[in-house]
């Protein structure tokens, strides 16, 4: 690490404070991933001048081509810089403590009181809003990551119909799209120190199903996968829960999953916390603990592992390569699974037209904060169900 701004800098900050740091941004961070790391960059850089500009643009780049939520890994990433792993690790639990606990109470107020009209008329509308943001976060997602590139757009629409089809996300594909990718472009040549040996080789091995295990053990597992193969947004992890959680598993129904996907939009923090709602869902709060350790554990592992080593390796182009493939095959599973969760989220005229309305209005007016949209949804849904459902 001698080659790293990492170890050349005293840090001017102590445990205590980014702990305290970290714990008020995850309480209070709304607006998704893009406007996390903003905000980081924002106090932790221009403002209170802990980290160097060299060190938060090279933990951005980790975090955007390794496999892990964006916001949450650039946060253990920071930690690391001059704490190590015991800063990775305090950033990180930090981070994702205060969403963990407000989608936790919310698992059990929807337990508790789902089956009340008041409840159901407040999902009634955000379900369908939830749409809207799914479309939107597509999009720019592939503007972003694809732009022009006809072969990451041809797999965009492979994954995307796959996604239709079978109404699942099937990991080794999104593996294939990274290697097909590396191999067209950089046409490696085996035997020779060519681009070739800078393919990743510490790839977080997919956790297997363990025949007939433990319902907690069932958990873990699924979830250690499902956090494995999330690149950049939150949103990528959607379409692979839904394919293991109600369509392998059966452990939610459409609409219980609908519901948790809302519950991670209108809460702070990290998306992908939406899998602590899941688990409180499949097996209360152990279940709840098990779903969000799961999740995160691997973004960390590979973060704590990889920040040594970045400067050497993240530019290569075949991880570049590999890389795009991987994330042009995740957002074509969050465009086919928009087409899978609105055939069961649109169920009438007026979830149709809040879902309509909802991506005209994130379309219109790109800076409106994503939880005001749920939010106003939901007192459309408080305002109209009980009209629909006397």
């Amino acid at each position: 690490m001698s080659d790293s701004n990492q170890s050349n800098e005293p840090a001017s900050y102590t445990l205590w404070q980014l702990m305290l740091y970290f714990l008020r941004l995850g309480a209070l961070g709304f607006g998704g991933p893009v406007a996390l790391v903003g905000f980081m960059h924002r106090d932790l850089v221009e403002e209170r001048k802990w980290i160097s500009e060299a060190d938060y643009k090279e933990g951005l780049a980790l975090a955007q081509i390794a496999p892990g939520p964006l916001a949450a890994q650039l946060a253990i990433y920071l930690g690391f810089v001059h704490h190590r792993i015991l800063g990775a690790t305090v950033a990180g639990f930090a981070f994702v403590l205060p969403s963990f606990l407000m989608v936790v109470g919310l698992g059990m107020a929807y337990v508790s009181y789902g089956g009340l009209p008041w409840m159901q008329a407040v999902f009634y509308g955000v379900g369908a809003a939830v749409l809207g943001i799914m479309v939107i976060g597509a999009h720019k997602l592939s503007t972003k990551n694809i732009g022009k590139d006809r072969l990451l757009w041809a797999i965009f629409g492979v994954l995307a119909i796959v996604t239709i089809v079978t109404q699942s996300e099937i990991a080794w594909l999104f593996i294939g799209s990274g290697i097909l990718v590396w191999l067209i472009r950089c046409k490696p040549k085996f035997g020779n120190a060519s681009c070739a040996v800078a393919m990743p080789t510490q790839l977080p091995q997919v956790l297997p199903v363990v025949a007939d295990p433990s319902l907690v053990l069932q958990i873990g597992l699924f979830f250690a996968k499902a956090g494995t193969f999330v690149f950049g947004s939150g949103l990528a992890i959607v379409p692979f829960l839904y394919g293991g959680v109600v369509t392998e598993h059966h452990w939610l129904n459409d609409r219980q999953f609908v519901d948790a996907v809302a519950v991670a939009m209108i809460t702070p923090g990290p998306v992908v916390i939406t899998t602590g709602f899941i688990g409180y869902l499949i097996a209360g709060l152990q279940g709840a603990s098990i779903a969000a350790a799961a999740t995160f554990f691997p973004c960390y592992l590979i973060t704590i592992i990889a920040a040594p080593h970045f400067k050497k390796w993240g530019k290569h182009p075949s991880v570049i390569a590999f890389v795009d493939g991987i994330t042009a095959a995740a957002i074509g599973a969050i465009a086919g699974s928009v087409v899978v969760i609105a055939q069961r989220s649109i169920t009438d005229i007026p979830t149709a037209i809040l879902a309509v309305g909802a991506t005209a209005l994130l379309w219109k007016f790109r800076k409106i904060p994503e939880p005001f949209v749920v939010l106003g949804a939901a007192l459309i849904g408080l305002a109209i169900y009980p009209l629909l459902h006397p």
